[in-house]
């Protein structure tokens, strides 16, 4: 018998990859499309749907023409896609202005106005888990409708990317579970917060039918196929926002398992029956699995405080055609490096922080920096710094929320680089797992959530055979002390120095 395929599309903000996997969970080919993000003014961010499926159709043709594979042989196609997205549909379900994406900050007014009608920021915290920014998806949709009424009105219902695109593809509007907790989900009834919705001033009309990441939500209209390259009716699946579906793809499907991704920003993510409220910056949103949600800490800057040494620190390295890599470079000079920077300390907050700490006004710091310190030990310090931001809200995990986290499973472009794997491990005194292909947990775990849908595995839980550990990182017990003594004075420069970052950056943020 032939093998079968699922065709899994990773939609980020800066463009599409398609992947090819087989049911197992291998890759057998990927093609990656980018497309723009357009800032019409300071602090919005758009994109143009329309970008997103030609992406997603020329991909899918790509993948198909590397591998040789039939289009009969493709069981199905599935999104994981940026959340938080908005796309106003008109009554002949055509977009009605570009789409609002999740990195626009337009509604900071709205959400303040929604909390207000909640006694103020604490008490909607308390409520919903954290406080609204101009981020949020609520704030933006009354920012539609008090700044663009003739879009609001002339508005059928808004979907999100995964929604655009599965609309794209099948003609259904239709909104996954995942993705619309970040909007406004009852997560134990499983249908819109619509009290909610009407009370903060819009229509719950306007918020389309709800399906699950393993529903099927259609078949390929005949002109979706022709333009992807497939068969008529081959299924399109529920799919789900990137966070939620990237749980999946690190094989911790378990209850109270988790996981930490390490990409330009990075979370931790625990799945749980339980539906805890939020606290400390931690939220709780929807997982991919439709029995639990997804505990879910984001930290906004991890390997993009990587990303700043290397452009920094390495500017005449990347230069350099004899090292292909800088990051490979980086790391073998973090190993020449003693554990603990000889006593340096930076902080990770490159652009304010989400968790362990709530704070838009916190940036980055090196702490106790002397003129025995070199290049090499700023970049260990960088590495070492995001480890103490992940420990602390590990610790928050385990103390707030009572999940024992000892083994913590990594995905994401930064679980390539063993060294940082080992600080990790040393930092926060966990096993540390990555796997198989970590910067293609998405797509992995998008393609393995169709193959519970379309019943070739019995549960989520089946999942964590499937998805393969590559390789394991023991904490060492001799690096433990210097790490306490380091860890604890983060904590303690946070708390010194908080009120005194709000104080500059009010003035240095000031429009």
């Amino acid at each position: 018998m032939d093998s079968q395929y699922i065709i899994a599309h990773d939609v980020g903000t800066g463009g599409n990859k398609a992947v090819l996997v087989d049911t197992e969970g291998n890759i057998h080919a990927s093609a990656f499309q980018p497309y723009p993000v357009h800032y019409p003014r300071p602090n919005w961010a758009e994109q143009e749907p329309e970008d997103w499926w030609q992406a997603v159709a020329a991909t899918t043709r790509q993948v198909l023409e590397q591998s040789g594979v039939a289009p009969r042989d493709v069981l199905a196609m599935v999104y994981t896609t940026q959340m938080l997205g908005i796309v106003p549909m008109d009554r002949n379900e055509q977009p009605l202005r570009r789409a609002i994406i999740w990195l626009d900050g337009r509604a900071p007014e709205q959400a303040e106005r929604i909390m207000r009608k909640f006694l103020g920021k604490r008490v909607f915290a308390l409520i919903a888990g954290a406080e609204l920014s101009g981020k949020d998806g609520l704030p933006k949709l009354l920012w539609l409708k008090e700044n663009e009424p003739e879009v609001y009105e002339g508005m059928a219902c808004f979907l999100d990317v995964n929604g655009y695109l599965t609309y794209r593809a099948t003609g259904r509007t239709v909104f996954e579970w995942s993705c619309a907790s970040a909007f406004g989900l009852d997560l134990k009834k499983k249908d819109w917060l619509r009290s909610i919705i009407r009370y903060v001033g819009l229509d719950p009309e306007k918020f389309p039918p709800l399906v699950r990441s393993i529903d099927r939500a259609g078949g390929l209209t005949a002109e979706a196929a022709r333009e992807c390259g497939l068969l008529e009716g081959t299924p399109v699946f529920g799919g789900g926002g990137d966070v939620p579906i990237a749980a999946v793809g690190s094989g911790a499907v378990g209850e109270g398992e988790g996981h930490i991704y390490l990409g330009t920003s990075g979370w931790v993510g625990v799945v749980t029956e339980k539906t805890p409220t939020g606290r400390h910056g931690v939220a709780c949103i929807h997982s991919a699995d439709p029995d639990k949600a997804l505990l879910l800490a984001e930290m906004e800057t991890a390997g993009a405080c990587l990303k700043w040494i290397a452009d920094q620190f390495y500017r005449h390295e990347q230069a350099d055609p004899a090292i292909p890599n800088v990051y490979a470079l980086m790391d073998r000079d973090v190993e020449s490096i003693l554990p603990g920077s000889d006593f340096l300390v930076c902080t990770p907050w490159m652009y304010g922080e989400r968790a362990p700490i709530a704070d838009t006004w916190v940036r980055s710091t090196f702490f106790n920096i002397s003129a025995d310190h070199t290049r090499e030990h700023l970049l260990r310090a960088v590495y070492e710094g995001v480890a103490y931001n992940l420990r602390w809200i590990v610790e928050i995990v385990e103390k707030t929320f009572g999940f024992p986290l000892p083994v913590l499973r990594v995905i994401g472009g930064g679980a390539r680089g063993a060294p940082w794997m080992q600080i990790i491990a040393d930092v926060t005194g966990r096993r540390v797992e990555t796997v198989v292909n970590p910067q293609e947990a998405g797509a992995v775990g998008a393609a393995l959530t169709t193959a519970v849908g379309l019943g070739l595995y019995p549960d989520f839980e089946a999942l964590k055979n499937v998805v393969r550990v590559e390789r394991e990182f023991e904490p060492q017990a001799r690096n433990a002390e210097v790490y306490g003594v380091l860890f604890r004075a983060y904590k303690r420069l946070y708390r010194s120095l908080r009120d005194l970052y709000r104080e500059v950056n009010e003035v240095r943020f000031a429009e």
